[in-house]
This record gives C-alpha cells, structure tokens and sequence, in this order.
C-alpha cells in the first residue's frame, strides 16, 4: 500500500513538474514578445494647448484628447484616496498584482460560468497602467498574463507615485476628457485642487465605464456608483463616516465646461492665432503639444472695439431699413420646439431670437427662445415679451422686393410665426428692441505701434455669423487712406510740407483711352501745399505729386511699409486702388507713429512647450545689463531696438503732423471732439464701396474699413470721415480714458516755422492765414513761389502716355476719394 503510494506521488510530481515546466516555457515565451516597459519613462502623452488673454484670461484650449499633465505631487491626497478606494486599495502594498483581489475574481468568473455574465478582471493600478499604455484591450487570457508580467516589472522599476501619476493623466474620463486634470474642468470647470470629496469621488467612479455613469443620461447609476466609492473612502480610513454622509447628501454638481474660445468677444483673434500657431509647428503640436500661448489681446480694449464696431454697423444698417424676419415657424402648437432649433449668435448674447405671436399696430407680442438646461434638453417655460412700435421704428421701412416701403403698422412687417432677433431693453423687464443682422460689415485692428503688438481685433459683426476675418482675410483697396505712404515718400525725398502743388484738372492719356481723376466734391483748389492736400484729401494733387516724383518710388515706399508686396507702378495706385488688408494698412501708420522704425505686427507675445521652456518671444530687443547681479549706481538698462528704420524719424513726424491737421481741420474733424493729440487719414474708394479712418496717438494706433463682403456702394455721400471715422471716436473715447494726453513728439533738430498756408511761404509776423510748419535742417519755405505740376504754358496737366498695363489700372479703377 505504501508502494502504491509512492508511485502515485512519483506520478504526480512528476505530472505537476511538467506541467510547471509547460507554464514556465509558454509564459517565458510570451515575456520574449512584451513591449519595453522602459517608454514609460519618456512619456509623452497628448496635452492641451492652452491660449491666454495678456492678462492671463483663458481664451482657448485645443486638443485631441482633452488633458493637462499633472505631477504627482500636485494632486490633493482627497483625490488620490478616492482613485485608490474605487479601483486598487491595496496599491502601496501588493508587488503589481493583488493576490487577494485575484482569488476573488477567479472565485467570481467560476461561479458565473455559464450565466452569460461579463468576466472581471481584479486589475490593479499597475496592470491598468501596463494595459493603457503597452498592452491592447483584448479581453484574453495571453493578455491577461502579459499584463501581470509587465505589473512585475514595472513595480521593480518605478516607484508607486510614478506608476499613480501615469494612470491619473492617461484615463479616460468621457466627455472628451482624459486625465484627472482635464477630467476635473471638463466635468466641474475646477481645478484638481478645488475638488470635493464627492467630485473626486464621482470622477474615481468614471473610469470603470464613462458611458455608463454619464451625469444626465444615467444620473441615478452615476450617484449610485459615486456613492459606492465615497463608502469604500470611509471604509478605508480616508474620510470619516461623517464626511460621508454629508458628501452622498450632494447631487453630482456636474457643470461642463464648453469646448471652443471662452474669453468674450475674443473668436476673430483666437482664430487668427490658432492659425498661426498651426502654420509655425504644425497641427500635431497644436492639438497634442501641450503648448502654453500667452497672446497680446487686450481682454477690456477687445470689448470696447467690439462694441464700437457693432455699433456703427448697426447704426448703417438700420438707416436702410428692415429686410424681414430670419426665418418662419408654425406657432399653432409649442412654439418652443421649432425656435430652440434656430441658431443663436453666441458671441452676441445681448441678442436673443424669438418669434412672432401677434402684431398689432401697437407691437408685437413675441415669445422668447426657450434656454437650454446643462443636460441640452429646453426648459418647459415659455417666455413671452414685447416689442413697441417705437422700439421697432427703423423697421417701419422695410424691403419689399428689392424696394423700401413706408408701413403704417407694425402689422404689416411682421405676422405671427416670424422669427426674428431681439435684445432686452434695459429700463423695462418684459420690453425687448428688434433687431437685424447688419449686411455690411468690417474689420478693425488696434495695435501698440512701438512693438506691433495688437490688442484687439475685430473681424466682422458676429464670429458666429461669420468665420472670415475681415481684418486679415479681407482684401480691400484702402482709397484715400494709402495717401499718407505717397506724402511720406515725398518727403523722404526732397519736399516739404510747404511744397505747393496744382490741384486742378489732369488728364491721363493712355493710347485710346483716357483716365481723367476728380476730387470728391468735383472742385479744383489750384495751387496748394502738400498738407492741405492730406488734410482736405485732394485727388489732383496727389496724382500730380505721383506724377512729379514718379510711381516707382512710391511703389517702393509702399513695399517698404508693408501695405504690399509688389505694387503695380501705375498712377492710379497712388489713390490707394491696390488691394490690401486692414493688417496692413494699420502696421503701416504704426510705423509713422513709431518714429519711422518698422514694426512686425504680432499676435503672440510668447509661446512655452510643454516643460516650460519659451519656444518663441516676439519682443527680441536686446537689454544689455538688464541682468546684471547687484546694483553699483551703473546707468539704468536700455531696451536696445535693432529695428530696420524704414522712414526718416523727421519725415514721420511731418506727415504726422500733417495728419493731425487732417483730424483738427480736415476730412477727420468728427474726431476732434476727443480733444486728443490723435493723427489720422480718412479713406473713401470709388463708388463710395469702402470707408476707412486710420488715426493713432503716440501710443495706440486703429484702423478700420466698413463696407459689404461683395463690394458694392455703400450710397452716394457716404465716406470714411461720416462712416468709419465716428466708429474710431467711440473706441478711442472709451480706450484713452484715464490716460494722460501725451503729444507727438519733436526731433531734436528740426525747424518749426511760420508759413503762409496757402503759398508755402514764410509768414510774416502776425499776418492772417499762418501756420507751424516743420522743417528738416537744411530745408524751409521757399524763396519763391513754385507750383509743382504747372507747365510754363500755365497748362494744368502733363497728358503723359501710360502702358497697356496701366491703362488695364486706369479702367479697373482708381480709388481714392475721400
């Protein structure tokens, strides 16, 4: 008997040797395919890019996967007990794996054989890690024990915080969010640090399936689970059981955060540097690289700009009637539905749509687009308001057929089912204004002319409306407002701003054809000096002084400043009939307001990768002793600026004093009313398409254009003093508030002189007609009278021939007028 059980134990350690030997070999074979665990060393995972106001204020977040890399140590031990609790309590003790938890899952998987129930797995926060970021997520068994492997490994070679910290930033948490960072914003707009404990716990529920704890759509399961985990925190000696009570009392306070731009009235310029962003580094880097971009956005000058120009389009559009509703509803049943679904403006959220249910001669009775709770679905109250017939009295001429109709009531332009847009009035709770999307629109740039920076930047009336940036994108001919380029020229070469030329008729002659250009108002002045040609904006005299000095140099000019990249030599582009931006045009007056100094226009003050390290800085301007260790009464540092010195300091501050004549008495004087130092240049193109006016002070220059995205004319009489240039005062009112009124300064050198305004001449003491006109050493009012552009004959033109190319200019029109 002894023997026989000899030979039965022989057999069965024999059996049992084989077999472990049969383990050892299929689990060596399957440790020769794993992944090097070594990676997880130089992880990298996909980060958020991040887009910052130049205050600090978040404007944006771009990514594939919505997270933020976060170190250990910076995660609150409230949050870590709450992940630890749900998905391995045991995590600073087992060697990667949890024997305990193990057994358990085997006892479990055995006992549901057959049921049809979903296996579990008892993974540890180690096998998780091993699994996200080396293994698939096939449910088998070869995997299973690969990741058990790795487990070994991983817990032999990095300490338990780093294997924690890896599993917190990899997760997914639904909603788009990955990582407990991210999962934090996206779900609570918080900070890791600001989490309660029954936020941490309910994100610690997630990553055991995000679709099935979802806040809205599965709420009781979502509490239910969130509860669970705050138990096993109590259970663990976490938190207290008091604590936990209170924390299973909450709701789930779920609050998401909105993907997209967040900084109000900030889309255009967002854009525009999310653009720049992907044409420098790529999309890889935008939407994975964790790049930090502090922008040169001016949040409060942004509002201001926006508003400004908002106004103004408005103001335009309501003196040319109403054209009708936005679209039609059926109101015999709940309204609500079918209005939820029209689109709002979202970055004008004064504006809200609604729908008519009634109109009377007396108003309209109106019901307001019901909003949307946090889960999406319409609140069930319906909103009813007013809007009086005075509050809709630009509405009471309105388009019918391409044509303007007077109505007598507001019955007959709107009935009920019409969807239009209204805004609340501010002095009444139940009164509303009607409201139309302007057809014009613009683009508006302000800018710091000493480093490019640009602070805020308007691309139309609405981003929501929409996406084209009329202030980068557009490309428009900037009329009058390009004939400060060809003074400035003029008098980087030889003139003065006492030189006097014949503003009078000329004609262009150009084989059969013939370009004949006329002032605005159609007058002729004669004779007069180069600043009463800025001032008052004279066609005849700039065409002539082009003519003088030939286009050549102020196409080069023109590529200098930066309005063009190859300028066409043709006479009509001395009126500013090139195409070009606003961008442009604007980074150009920047550099006449910077003493002559070029400026590169810049959206992005600086850009950090992921680590912290600035990849890019728009101010390079070297600062010698600006690091130096201790002060030794050494002179004060000095910002070295090495920029390209595009016009003569001199030069500039002649044809900013100029331009200040065009704001104090010229084209420009609605500006004047600011009782500023402000320089400026109104600009008008042909058939009244465009209006412009480009004005700075010494430390802030602006520019805008407004006209229709299909150009067409703006109407007979408008022009850029009467339309773009109150837009300007409205922003610099509010924008130079508080400010001191600092002057444009002199050069050291130059001559101030009295001269007769109209002959150019130096004045007499006391005689009437004078003005303070500079003059660069070597240089003052002539000794004689000389009118540039006069023949000896006393002809009044030059009749000079044009090539085929510029004659193709001369019909395409050249702009230019007011």
């Amino acid at each position: 008997m002894i023997r026989l059980i000899g030979y039965f134990f022989g057999i069965g350690t024999a059996l049992a040797l084989l077999v472990a030997g049969a383990v050892a070999l299929y689990v060596g074979n399957l440790a020769k395919d794993l992944p090097d665990y070594e990676v997880l060393a130089k992880y990298e995972p996909p980060v958020t890019t991040r887009i910052h106001a130049s205050d600090g204020s978040l404007m944006a977040e771009y990514a594939h996967e919505r997270r933020l890399y976060l170190p250990i140590q910076a995660v609150p031990d409230r949050v870590k007990a709450a992940f630890l609790s749900a998905e391995d309590k045991n995590f600073y003790n087992h060697p990667g794996i949890d024997p305990t938890g193990l057994a358990r899952a085997v006892v479990t998987n055995f006992q549901n054989m057959g049921s049809g129930r979903r296996q579990v797995g008892a993974s540890t926060i180690t096998q998780q890690v091993a699994k996200n970021f080396l293994l698939t997520s096939d449910q088998t068994y070869e995997r299973k024990i690969k990741e058990m492997i790795l487990s070994f490994r991983i817990e032999q070679a990095y300490p338990k915080d780093r294997i924690l910290e890896l599993y917190l930033n990899e997760i997914f948490f639904g909603l788009g969010a990955y990582g407990v960072a991210g999962a934090a914003l996206t779900y609570f707009d918080k900070s890791v640090s600001e989490l309660t404990t029954s936020e941490a716990a309910y994100l610690a529920a997630l990553p055991k399936g995000p679709s099935n704890y979802h806040p809205f759509r599965h709420t009781d399961r979502a509490i239910e689970r969130r509860n669970w985990v705050i138990d096993q925190m109590a259970e663990n000696n976490y938190i207290s059981r008091d604590e936990a009570a209170k924390a299973k009392a909450e709701g789930l306070g779920v609050k998401p955060r909105r993907n997209g731009t967040y900084l109000f009235a900030g889309e255009y310029f967002t854009e525009e540097v999310r653009r720049e962003i992907i044409a420098r580094y790529g999309q890889t880097a935008l939407y994975e690289g964790g790049l930090s971009v502090r922008t040169t956005l001016d949040p409060e000058l942004q509002r201001v700009a926006r508003k400004a120009m908002q106004t103004g389009l408005i103001k335009y559009d309501t003196l040319r009637g109403y054209r009708g509703p936005v679209t039609t509803i059926d109101v015999s049943g709940d309204w609500g539905v079918p209005l939820g679904e029209v689109k709002n403006l979202d970055d004008v959220p004064e504006w809200t749509p609604a729908v008519v249910l009634e109109s009377s001669d007396s108003g309209l009775r109106i019901g307001l687009k019901p909003a949307r709770q946090v889960s999406g679905d319409l609140v069930k109250e319906r909103v009813e308001a007013t809007v009086s017939k005075e509050d809709m009295s630009f509405a009471m001429r309105h388009v019918v057929d391409g044509k303007l109709v007077k109505a007598k009531s507001p019955a007959d332009v709107l009935k009920p089912g019409d969807v239009i847009f209204v805004e609340k009035r501010e002095d009444s709770e139940n009164a509303y204004r009607l409201r139309q999307l302007p057809e014009v629109s613009g683009g508006m740039i302000a800018m710091d002319p000493h480093t490019g920076r640009v602070l805020a930047m308007v691309g139309g009336f609405s981003y929501a409306q929409s996406e084209f940036n009329r202030a980068t994108q557009a490309m428009r001919q900037p009329g009058s407002s390009f004939k400060p380029i060809v003074y400035a020229a003029a008098l980087d070469n030889g003139y003065t701003p006492a030189s006097v030329i014949m503003d009078g008729p000329i004609t262009i002659q150009s084989g059969n054809t013939t370009w004949t250009p006329k002032n605005y108002d159609g007058r002729a002045a004669g004779p007069s000096t180069l600043r009463s040609g800025i001032e008052r904006s004279r066609n005849l005299m700039t065409v002539r002084l082009a003519n003088d000095m030939g286009m050549k140099l102020v196409a080069e000019y023109a590529e200098r400043f930066g309005v063009y990249d190859k300028l066409a030599p043709y006479l009509p582009m001395s009126l500013g009939s090139g195409e070009t931006t606003v961008m442009r045009m604007v980074s150009a007056y920047a550099i006449m307001a910077n003493g002559g100094r070029s400026i590169k226009p810049s959206l992005i003050d600086r850009i950090q990768d992921r680590y912290g390290k600035t990849v890019f800085r728009h101010d390079d301007r070297g600062c010698e002793g600006c690091n130096a260790s201790e002060w030794q009464d050494q002179p004060e540092p000095e910002l070295i600026d090495n920029a390209e010195q595009v016009l003569d300091p001199m030069t500039a501050y002649q044809i900013t004093s100029m331009m200040v004549g065009t704001v104090q008495r010229g084209t420009a004087a609605t500006v004047a009313e600011l009782g500023r130092h402000i320089a400026g240049k109104t600009g008008t193109t042909n058939d009244e398409k465009d209006a412009w006016f480009i004005g700075y002070t010494p430390n802030l220059v602006v520019g805008l254009y407004m006209g229709f995205d299909k150009p067409k004319s703006l109407g007979r009489g408008t022009t850029g003093g009467g339309l773009a240039a109150p837009v300007f005062k409205d922003f610099m009112r509010v924008a130079l508030e508080g400010t001191p009124n600092v002057d444009f300064k002199v050069p050291d050198g130059m001559n101030l002189v009295s001269i007769d305004r109209k002959t150019g001449m130096q004045a007499n003491p006391g005689q009437p007609g004078t003005i303070v006109e500079a003059f660069k050493p070597g240089t003052g009012p002539a000794d004689s009278y000389w009118v540039i552009g006069m023949g000896e004959d006393g002809s009044n033109g030059y009749g000079e021939a044009l090539s085929p190319q510029a004659n193709q200019a001369i019909q395409s029109g050249g702009g230019g007028l007011y």
